[in-house]
This record gives structure tokens, sequence and C-alpha cells, in this order.
């Protein structure tokens, strides 16, 4: 499996280093470890990287993180941490020890993405800023007070994570074009995934794995399409076929 040291994070360079399958970031977003682990041996290497979320961290996924990362997979922590800045800086410090590649960190202000880049000392985990989660539209924002589209909030929150330091960001497809011409050698993770004709399930900005390598993201966060095929190795190859095709 390709692995990224944190010299090789830029854009166009990064791409052209990793197979189409290993663009793919499975998220492992089930109920519990067992489940996770048979999804991880049945998958293997078709896809690239492995994403614990929440659910999983919260039972037991920072040592299922560890153990994957021993076994030589890349692994995407998406803890997407908030806090004030000495405990952002202490939990950084402390996922960067299990041997995670990646770790999310809410881009909403430079505080906590400096607290971040503090954590993460030398080690070679790449940090993503979450920009917005891809279930919010406009209205959403508007109920948190934010009045602006989300594509203008993805790209604030986008040059805040660059000039902190940051590796890349998180963001939809339908911002991945806008992003791509505006920040060079930054990756862009992008979910919200979905074949053409899938369910979109709870995500609202989706787009298909073709359009979203074709407007500029590095890598594809795809969990549903692939967890819940009735063959996940053939449903990740579909994908890796789609975005060979796009990119």
């Amino acid at each position: 499996m390709c692995s990224l040291g944190r010299e090789n994070v830029g854009g166009s360079m990064t791409t052209t280093n990793l197979a189409p399958k290993d663009r793919i970031g499975l998220a492992l977003d089930v109920a519990d470890l067992d489940e996770a682990s048979r999804l991880v041996d049945t998958l293997g290497d078709s896809v690239g990287v492995f994403k614990i979320g929440l659910e999983l961290v919260y039972r037991g996924g920072l040592g299922f993180a560890e153990e994957l990362a021993r076994r030589g997979r890349n692994v995407f922590l998406d803890a997407k941490l908030l806090d004030i800045e000495a405990t952002i800086e202490r939990a950084t410090a402390a996922i960067a020890k299990t041997g995670a590649q990646f770790l999310t960190v809410h881009a909403t202000d430079r505080k906590t993405l400096d607290a971040a880049v503090r954590g993460r000392g030398d080690s070679a985990m790449k940090l993503l800023g979450v920009t917005v989660l891809t279930n919010l539209d406009r209205a959403d924002l508007a109920q948190q007070g934010i009045d602006m589209p989300p594509l203008a909030l993805v790209q604030e929150r986008a040059r805040l994570a660059q000039d902190a330091g940051f590796d890349g960001i998180v963001a939809s497809g339908k911002e991945a074009a806008a992003l791509h011409e505006r920040l060079r050698d930054f990756l862009i993770f992008t979910p919200g995934i979905r074949p053409a004709g899938a369910d979109a399930n709870d995500q609202t900005r989706i787009v298909t794995p073709g359009d979203a390598i074709a407007s500029g993201a590095t890598y594809l966060v795809v969990g549903r399409p692939i967890t819940r095929a009735a063959d996940p190795r053939a449903a990740a190859a579909a994908i890796a076929e789609e975005i060979a095709a796009a990119g």
C-alpha cells in the first residue's frame, strides 16, 4: 500500500504517485470493532486508506488505529477535533503516537489550527481541516448565524488551514474544483461520494467518484456504497475504475 511522507503531500505530485485504488478512503462507519475488522480483512489492499470516525473512536478506535498502522495500513483518524488550544495540542500529540496517517481538525479558527500543528510536532501525520460538513446547506449555516453560502465558507476555512501549515482539507466535491484552483499543493479529501444511481442517504452536497476526481479531489471518502454492497471488493474496484477513467 502506498505510504506518503510529509514531503510528498503536494497535490499534483501526490496524485501521480497514487494508484486509483489508493485514492479511496474507506469510511469504517460501523457499529463495532469486529465489523470494522471484517471489512478491513475483506477489502485488504483494494482501498488505500481506512477511515476511523467518531463512532469507532468511542468503541476502542484508537487502539484499532494503532493495530492497523502496525499492519502497514494507512489510517485516517476522523476525530474532527475542536476544543481549547491546550487540549487540541495534547490530543493531537497523543493521536500522532498511534501511527495514524491523517487527522481531522475543525478549521474554524487559527487558534485551533495552530495548536494542532504544535501538537503534531515532527511526526509524519498529516493534518486535514474540516471546512463545512457535507450534510449542511446554506439554510443550515444560517441557523448557526453564518450568513454566507457553503462555498465561500469552505474557501475561507481552507485558506485558514493552509496558512496554519495544514496538509489539506475535507470538502465536498461541489467545492473541490474552486479549491483546487486556489490551493495548489494541498490535499483535498472529498466525502459525500455516491456512484450514479446510489441513495444519497443523509448527505446533501454529493458527487459521483468521477466528478470528484475531475474536479480536483485527491482522495475520495466512501462508506456505504462499499460497506453495504453485496460484494464490497467489487464495489471498490468499480470506484477505482471510475477514478482511473476520470484521472
